[in-house]
C-alpha cells in the first residue's frame, strides 16, 4: 500500500503506452489488477477504475485492487450458474485474504465520472462484503445497477477493493463548484466513511480553502454545538489541498474526490472524477443589476419588442436625467445603459441609479471628479428646480393636446401611424427623463398619487355598473394600475367587492414608492419645498385621450375580420377605444349600483376618496402621461400588426411582438419582414430576477451571494419558481421538490423540475452534483421545509443565494 505521506514525488506518469493488442489480451481475463496498464483504459475497465489506476501510477494514494472488465468472461459466469470462475476466486481469494478482510464492490461503467456527465450514485456500491458467496451477490448486484429507468442498459465493469474503516472522510472538490471559483477549494467531511455524506444521509461539515489549504471558511452542520471539534484538522486541510493539486495535474483538471483518513492518520484517495458542473462566474468588474425601482413601471417579462418601445426611451430618459444631475459620469453613462433587459426583464444599474452605496466609500472623498461634475451641474440643477414643475406642467399639456389630436389607429394611413410611433418614442424619453428629475428635485407628495386617483376612478365605474373593458374609455387614469403589455387583454386589478382588501390595497399604492427618481435624489442630494400644481390636462381631456369615436371606414369590415380571426386580445383593445359618447352612455349614474362582480360600496368609494385628494402634481402627471403613450403605442402597433396579418406579412397579428422596433417599422413602409419571423419562438416564462446581480458569459445571470438565515445554503445556481411537491401523487408542470434530504434515488425526478430544497444534505453530495448538472436551481439546509412549503403552495427558489420563500404570483417555469 501506499499513502500520501509516504511519497513526495509526483510518482509515476502516465506516459507508458496502453496498445491495443493488450487490452485485447485482457478480454479474457476475469480479474484485472489497478497496477496493469490496461486498468486504465475507460472502455475496457470503466471510468471509475480507469481513474484510480491512473491515480496509483502516478503515485497518489490509492488502495490496491482490481477491476472485472466490461463484457469479461467472469462477468457473465458469476452473474449466472455456470459456477465459479477460478481465475475470479483467486483474485478474489488474495486480495480478501480467504475472506478474512472485508471487500467494497463498486460499479465503474464508461458512462459515469465523465466530463460531461458523473451520474453520481446511480449505480451500485456494496460495502463490507465477507465470503465468497456474499461476494458473487454483490457483483450481482452492482451488474443489476446497470439497468435504468429509461429501459437503457449501461456497460458496467466492477471494482473490487479493500474495506478500509476511515476515521474520517468525505469529499474534496479541486474548484468551488458553487460559486464558479477555481482559486477555491471546498471540502465537506463527517466521522466515518463518506458515504453517509455523499447518499445526503449525514450532513457534513463545511470547508472553504485557498489553494494552499488554509481555511477561509468553516461551516458546521447546523445542531452542532461550538465547543465540538471539527473532523478536519488544520494540517489535514494542508495534506487535502496538496492531494488536490497533484489530482490536477495528474488529470488535466480539479477533480471531485472521495477521501478518509484511517485510524493511523494515513490519506487515501476513494474516487477521483472531473468536476462536470462548475457555477457561471461574472467578470470581476461586471456591473451590478437589479429590477430595483424600474419593476415598478415594467414588472413582468417583455417581449422583443416591448423591450424597444419601453426600456430604450426609458434608459435614454434616466441617462439625460443623471447627466443634468452631475451624478455619474458622462462617458460612462454614454457606454453602458442605465436600463437594460435581461431575459425581457427590465434590470437597471443599481450603482449609477444610486440605490446601492459606492464599493470603495472612503476613497470616494478623495476623488475629485464626482465633486467637481456635480458643482459644474449646481448652477443648472438650481435653475432647474425652479423651472422644473413649469417645465413639467408644459410637457403634460403639449402631450395632452397630442394624443386629443391622433386619431384612432384604424384611421391613420400607413406614414401617419408610423409618424406617431416615432413620435410616442421620442415624448417617452422627455417624460422619462423629467419624472426622475422630479422625483430627485420636487418634495414628495404622499397624498395625491396617479394609483390613488385610478384606485377612486376604478371604484367608483364598477360601482355604477361600467364593465372593465369600457372603464378605460370613460377613465384613462385607470391605466396607472396596470403595466402596459401588448399580449393579451387589458385586465383591471379586482377584489373591489371586498372593501377591506381594497382599503388595503389604496393604502399601499397611495404610500410611499421607491423609483428611479427617489434613486437619482439620493446621488443628487437635492429636494426643495415646492407646492403641488394644477394638473395641467382637465377632466373633458383626460376622458378624450384614449376615447376618440369617428365614423366607420371603408377597411373597417376587412379589419373586424381581422380582429376577430386574431383573438380576444386585439378585439378588446377596440372596444377600449370606443367614444366618449359610447362610455358615457355605459355608465348609468342614474341607477343604484348593482351586485355584479364589480360593485363596491358607497363607503369605499368615500374612502378611496379621502385618501387621495386633490389634482395630481407634476410628477405624478408625469408619470400617468407615460402610462397613457404607452398605451397608445400598444394600440398602434396592434393595428399595425393587423395590417401585416391581412398584407400576409405575419401569420397571426399575436406575433408582433417578436419582431423588433426596426423590423417592425420598415415593415410598415413597405419593406419585406425578416424570412425568419415565422420560426421565432416566444420566450419561456422565467421568474423574476434577483434583487441584486451580475451577468456572466452567455448572460447568465448570479445573484449576489449573502448570508441567509437558518443555514439555508445555495448549491446549484440559478432562480426559479414553481409549486411545492413532495415527490408523491400528481406532479405539477412546474414542480419545485421538497424533501428532507438529498436522496441519490431522487435522481430520476430530476429532470424537468423547476427547482429543489431539502432540510439537511451537503453542497457536495451526489444529488447536489446531478442537481448542478441538470442547472436546476437547488438549497439545501432550509430548516423545517417540508412542513414551512406544502404540496401546492407557489415558492421562490434560488440556488445561489439560498433563498427560499412563498409568493403568491402565478409565475412559472425556471432561469437557469
Amino acid at each position: 500500500m501506499t499513502t500520501l505521506d509516504e511519497r513526495h514525488e509526483d510518482g509515476a506518469r502516465d506516459g507508458e503506452e496502453l496498445r491495443g493488442g493488450s487490452a485485447r489480451a485482457a478480454r479474457g481475463l476475469d480479474a484485472v489488477p489497478l497496477d496493469q496498464p490496461t486498468a486504465a483504459l475507460p472502455q475496457f475497465a470503466g471510468s471509475k477504475a480507469a481513474h484510480l489506476a491512473r491515480a496509483a501510477r502516478a503515485g497518489l494514494p490509492v488502495l490496491p485492487g482490481f477491476v472485472v472488465p466490461y463484457e469479461a468472461s467472469g462477468v457473465s459466469d458469476i452473474s449466472g450458474t455456470s459456477g465459479d470462475p477460478a481465475a475470479l476466486r483467486h483474485a478474489w481469494h488474495e486480495l480478501s485474504g480467504g475472506g478474512a478482510r472485508p471487500l467494497v464492490v463498486r460499479s465503474s461503467s464508461p458512462q459515469e465520472d465523465t466530463q460531461e456527465s458523473s451520474l453520481a450514485g446511480q449505480f451500485a456500491s456494496v460495502l463490507d462484503v465477507r465470503g465468497w458467496r456474499d461476494f458473487r451477490t454483490a457483483i450481482r448486484t452492482v451488474l443489476d445497477s446497470a439497468h435504468r429507468s429509461d429501459g437503457s442498459t449501461a456497460p458496467m465493469a466492477v471494482l473490487v477493493q479493500p474495506m478500509l474503516r476511515a476515521r474520517v472522510g468525505g469529499v474534496l472538490f479541486g474548484a468551488d463548484p458553487v460559486e464558479g471559483r477555481a482559486d477555491r477549494m471546498l471540502v465537506s467531511a463527517v466521522r466515518g466513511g463518506p458515504d453517509t455524506l455523499v447518499s445526503g444521509e449525514q450532513p457534513g461539515t463545511n470547508y472553504s480553502l485557498n489553494r494552499w489549504g488554509r481555511a477561509l471558511r468553516t461551516e458546521p452542520p447546523s445542531g452542532t454545538s461550538p465547543e465540538d471539534e471539527p473532523p478536519l484538522s488544520s494540517a489535514q486541510l494542508r495534506r487535502l489541498a496538496r492531494l488536490a493539486r497533484r489530482a490536477r495535474r495528474v488529470f488535466g483538471g480539479p477533480q471531485d474526490i472521495e477521501f478518509g483518513f484511517d485510524g493511523d492518520g494515513r490519506l487515501w484517495l476513494f474516487q477521483s472524477r472531473p468536476i462536470t458542473a462548475m457555477a457561471a462566474r461574472p467578470a470581476r468588474r461586471a456591473r451590478l443589476l437589479g429590477p430595483g425601482p424600474v419593476a415598478e413601471t415594467l414588472p413582468g417579462q417583455l417581449e422583443p419588442l416591448e423591450e424597444d418601445l419601453w426600456l430604450a426611451p426609458m434608459a435614454r430618459g434616466l441617462a439625460a436625467a443623471l447627466d443634468i444631475g452631475g451624478s455619474a459620469p458622462r462617458r460612462q453613462l454614454r457606454a453602458v445603459p442605465v436600463v437594460t433587459a435581461v431575459g425581457g426583464r427590465a434590470a437597471a444599474d443599481l450603482r449609477l441609479l444610486g440605490v446601492v452605496p459606492a464599493i470603495h466609500r472612503r476613497l470616494a472623498f478623495l476623488n475629485p471628479a464626482p465633486g467637481a461634475r456635480r458643482l459644474g451641474a449646481a448652477w443648472r440643477v438650481g435653475r432647474l428646480t425652479v423651472a422644473l414643475p413649469g417645465l413639467a406642467m408644459d410637457l403634460v399639456a403639449d402631450v395632452d393636446r397630442r394624443l386629443t389630436e391622433t386619431p384612432r389607429p384604424a384611421e391613420l394611413p400607413e406614414p401617419a401611424l408610423v409618424a406617431v410611433l416615432r413620435w410616442t418614442r421620442t415624448t417617452l424619453v422627455s417624460l422619462h427623463a423629467q419624472e426622475a428629475l422630479a422625483g430627485a428635485l420636487l418634495p414628495e407628495n404622499r397624498t395625491t398619487t396617479a394609483a390613488g386617483t385610478a384606485l377612486v376612478a376604478l371604484a367608483e365605474s364598477r360601482a355604477q355598473g361600467v364593465p372593465d373593458n369600457r372603464i378605460v374609455a370613460a377613465e384613462p387614469v385607470v391605466l396607472a394600475l396596470v403595466a402596459p403589455s401588448l399580449r393579451g387583454e387589458l385586465r383591471l386589478p379586482g377584489g373591489l367587492g371586498d372593501e377591506a382588501g381594497t382599503r388595503r390595497g389604496a393604502a399601499d399604492a397611495i404610500g410611499p414608492q421607491q423609483d428611479a427618481g427617489h434613486a437619482i435624489g439620493a446621488r443628487t442630494g437635492a429636494g426643495h419645498a415646492i407646492g403641488p400644481r394644477q394638473d395641467a390636462g382637465d377632466e373633458t381631456r383626460t376622458r378624450q385621450v384614449l376615447g376618440n369615436e369617428t365614423r366607420p371606414g371603408p377597411g373597417d369590415e376587412v379589419r373586424r375580420r381581422a380582429v376577430e380571426e386574431a383573438g380576444p386580445s386585439h378585439h378588446a383593445a377596440e372596444e377600449a377605444g370606443r367614444s366618449d359618447r359610447t362610455a358615457e352612455e355605459a355608465r348609468p349614474s342614474h341607477r343604484a349600483p348593482t351586485s355584479t362582480p364589480y360593485s363596491a360600496s358607497p363607503t369605499l368609494v368615500a374612502t378611496l376618496h379621502r385618501t387621495s385628494p386633490g389634482p395630481l402634481p407634476p410628477r405624478e402627471a408625469l408619470r400617468l402621461r407615460i402610462r397613457w403613450v404607452q398605451e397608445l403605442q400598444v394600440r398602434l402597433v396592434r393595428e399595425g400588426a393587423l395590417r401585416l396579418t391581412v398584407r400576409g406579412g405575419l401569420s397571426d397579428a399575436g406575433r408582433v411582438g417578436l419582431l423588433r422596433w426596426e423590423e417592425f417599422v420598415a415593415a410598415l413602409e413597405g419593406a419585406r419582414l425578416p424570412g425568419d419571423v415565422e420560426e421565432r419562438l416566444p420566450r419561456s416564462v422565467s421568474a423574476p430576477l434577483p434583487d441584486a446581480f451580475r451577468l456572466a458569459d452567455g448572460g447568465v445571470v448570479v445573484a449576489e451571494r449573502r448570508r441567509t438565515g437558518g443555514g439555508a445554503r445555495g448549491v446549484a445556481g440559478g432562480r426559479a419558481a414553481g409549486t411545492a411537491w413532495d415527490g408523491s401523487g400528481p406532479r405539477p408542470p412546474d414542480a419545485v421538490l421538497v424533501v428532507r434530504t438529498l436522496d441519490p434515488t431522487l435522481a430520476p425526478l430530476l429532470p424537468g423540475l423547476a427547482g429543489l430544497v431539502a432540510q439537511t444534505g451537503s453542497p457536495l453530495s451526489h444529488l447536489a452534483v446531478l442537481a448542478r448538472e441538470f442547472r436546476l436551481p437547488t438549497v439545501v439546509g432550509a430548516d423545517d421545509a417540508v412542513h414551512r412549503f406544502r404540496p401546492g403552495s407557489r415558492l421562490t427558489v434560488d440556488g445561489t443565494t439560498g433563498d427560499v420563500h412563498l409568493t403568491t404570483g402565478q409565475v412559472s417555469g425556471a432561469a437557469r
